[in-house]
């Protein structure tokens, strides 16, 4: 490591993301578990990440919400709930701070604001960055994972490999055998139109074509999202020609999880859901309506299909990946 490990005892870890953009920084929290494996880790993020860091207890021994902060949009900021939240994190005391969230340009100030002996993390030319020697330029190309895995190495702290994770429960399991879904393992395709930008979303009609090919494959096609995604499920439905399963609105997100490892295969687009069936190696469908599916898809390739939508908007190819991948999985 760069710093004295015997000096790290307290760690922060500023990510105030979603889903999707946790899961992929996963095997750098691993790395960093690795090379502090004595170290009490704390999680920095958005209200619900506290459920993450209990999944991935592995890797973290705490967790703080952030109350949000000027120029990120991810979660609206209220002044009074900062200024307590600041004053919170400074007792903390923390040994290390690790800006995580991005390339720095908005929140490295903050990060050194929360008072740890070192700040490390990205910086981008021509914005602030403490000049300590452990901030790394932020590498604007290649994957997510690997971003921050070479913002490990840059700190010394060697990877761990690059594989998702995603651990489950006996809870889980128990919360997807309660809504008693008429499924058999391997026997269903997990569906998924939703995510939280309605211009990350591919058309329904595309999606309740392909879940109809899955059933006359001899599938049952699940629909799964959020109660918030209740009109884009109906409107698969509404498309169509064959019954299928809605689970939406149904599912924790443990169950959810239960639901997509013993899936045949998953049909989404480029969100949280593609990063768990990633974890479990479950085929999967990808489509990438933001232009980057070189830093958000998949990296097996042979096992998950992520469709550039943008660049290559062909309903017939997205059908032939389905095709191909449904009769290896028979």
């Amino acid at each position: 490591m760069k710093l004295p490990a015997h000096q790290i005892k307290k760690i922060a870890v500023f990510r105030a993301l979603q889903l999707g953009d946790m899961l992929c920084a996963v095997p750098a929290f691993k790395a960093l578990r690795h090379a502090c494996p004595n170290a009490q880790i704390t999680l920095i993020g958005l209200p619900w990440a506290k459920t993450f860091t209990d999944r991935f207890s592995a890797y973290f021994d705490g967790f703080v919400s952030f109350p949000g902060y000027p120029g990120l949009p991810e979660q609206e900021l209220d002044p009074a709930a900062f200024t307590a939240f600041l004053g919170n994190v400074q007792a903390m005391q923390f040994d290390l701070a690790i800006q995580m969230q991005g390339n720095g340009s908005v929140v490295n100030p903050m990060v050194e604001l929360f008072g740890a002996k070192f700040t490390a993390g990205y910086a981008t030319e021509g914005h602030y960055a403490p000049d300590n020697g452990l901030f790394m330029p932020y590498p604007d190309y290649g994957h997510e994972i690997d971003r921050h895995l070479a913002l490990m190495e840059f700190l010394g702290m060697p990877s761990q490999g690059s594989d998702l994770e995603y651990p489950l429960t006996t809870a889980d399991y128990d919360a997807l055998d309660a809504l008693n879904l008429g499924i058999a393992p391997q026997r269903y395709i997990c569906i998924h139109p939703g995510s939280r930008g309605g211009w990350r979303q591919w058309p329904v009609k595309y999606f309740a074509a392909l879940a109809d090919y899955c059933v006359e494959q001899g599938y049952k096609a699940v629909l799964t999202g959020t109660q918030n995604e209740a009109g884009i499920i109906d409107a698969v439905i509404g498309h169509m020609r064959y019954e299928c399963i809605n689970a939406a609105g149904k599912t924790s997100m443990g169950a959810v999880g239960a639901l997509i490892k013993n899936a045949a295969m998953l049909i989404s687009n480029c969100t949280g859901v593609s990063h768990i069936a990633s974890a479990f190696k479950t085929p999967s469908i990808v489509i990438s309506m933001d232009g980057e599916p070189q830093r958000w898809g998949p990296l097996d390739k042979r096992v998950h299909r992520t469709i550039n939508w943008l660049q290559s908007p062909d309903f017939h190819s997205v059908f032939r990946e389905t095709v191909e991948l449904v009769s290896l999985a028979s």
